[in-house]
């Protein structure tokens, strides 16, 4: 009787040391996940914030050029005018 009462002890205390290392597994992994998402947002963000000014210089440039344009053709019109 005494050797089937230590052994149930035992495997609690196998069963309770395992639970306690499967909550250390489990709370390391949910870390590493968190600093990955946390990463991987962080390079989404450069990468939005790249996108917007690529677009915004680009947009920039192309509302100059026409702008110039706007410029040179009321020039043209009023060059015609006078004449």
């Amino acid at each position: 009787m005494r050797k089937t009462i230590l052994t149930v002890a035992f495997m609690l205390a196998v069963l309770s040391s395992c639970q306690d290392k499967t909550k250390e597994k489990i709370d390391d992994a949910t870390e590493a996940v968190g600093t990955e998402i946390e990463q991987k947002v962080d390079t989404a963000k450069a990468k939005v914030d790249t996108a917007i000014d690529t677009v915004q210089s680009k947009t920039g440039k192309a509302l100059e050029k026409g702008a110039e344009k706007i410029d040179d053709a009321a020039d043209k019109l009023k060059e015609d005018a006078k004449k």
